[in-house]
């Protein structure tokens, strides 16, 4: 009895096609043959067969600069907000991807990535709104800083604190161990909790749907990333998962 239940186990499972994961960077990588298989196509429930070609799994950093950013302009804490939808469509398109998801990623503590709508206005009261939940610093380069306010993450004369946070430092390349390099980790240290905290109230990555080639998207509904400490450039990661 426990051998046929074995025996039927395993013809189950041969039959069944089992796909290899591989990354690279900024490269498709495919495997197997084409598969048939049965999905649910939209909000009606509605189940339709799609003829599922290559696997897709690819990841790519892509550069954004500010739009507006001088040349040699240093970072003053600026809120801004950049649309990444337009970077994500080519590369979708590029990778020949028809069904499956993107999966994009803010790189930096001081930025945001969220869906809504990309309109000017609402820009600025993005940058109101959330500059009243955590005004900046008083000590800070902001022209919003307001009296009074002080965060200890911009105690940086008491920083790294605790070994955890010098082998951080040393991991990163400064060699905290010897004076002037401390302080000169010290003085490139933006005073900038107000941004961190921020960024993880609006959070770090987004995953969206990609069927027949689309992101799965409203109609007034764009990529953002939100820049809480700027101007700088920032990178953006991108992941694509799907078939071809």
């Amino acid at each position: 009895m426990v051998s046929s239940t074995i025996l039927a186990l395993f013809v189950i499972l041969a039959a069944v096609p089992i796909g290899v994961t591989a990354f690279s960077n900024g490269h498709h990588s495919y495997y197997s043959n084409s598969i048939r298989r049965t999905c649910l196509h939209d909000a009606t429930g509605t189940a339709e067969t799609f003829q599922l070609g290559q696997q897709i799994c690819t990841y790519k950093t892509i550069t954004i600069t500010p739009s507006g950013m001088n040349e040699g302009e240093l970072p003053r804490q600026a809120v801004s907000v950049e649309d990444l939808t337009p970077h994500l469509e080519s590369y979708i398109e590029a990778s020949g991807m028809k069904n499956g998801v993107l999966t994009v990623i803010s790189r930096h503590t001081t930025t945001a990535l969220t869906i809504n709508e990309l309109e000017s206005r609402l820009a600025r009261d993005v940058e109101e709104f959330f500059l009243k939940v955590c005004p900046p610093d008083e000590r800070s380069e902001s022209e919003k800083k307001q009296a009074g306010v002080r965060y200890l993450h911009n105690d940086i004369d008491q920083r790294p604190d605790g070994e955890d946070e010098q082998q951080r430092c040393r991991d990163n390349g400064w060699d905290i161990d010897d004076d002037v390099q401390l302080q000169k980790w010290r003085d490139q240290e933006p005073i900038n909790a107000h941004s961190h905290l921020i960024s993880m109230m609006l959070g770090s990555s987004e995953s969206i749907p990609v069927v027949d080639g689309k992101m799965v998207i409203g109609q007034w509904q764009s990529v953002l990333l939100v820049d809480l400490d700027g101007p700088r450039t920032r990178t953006v990661g991108i992941q694509l998962m799907g078939n071809s």
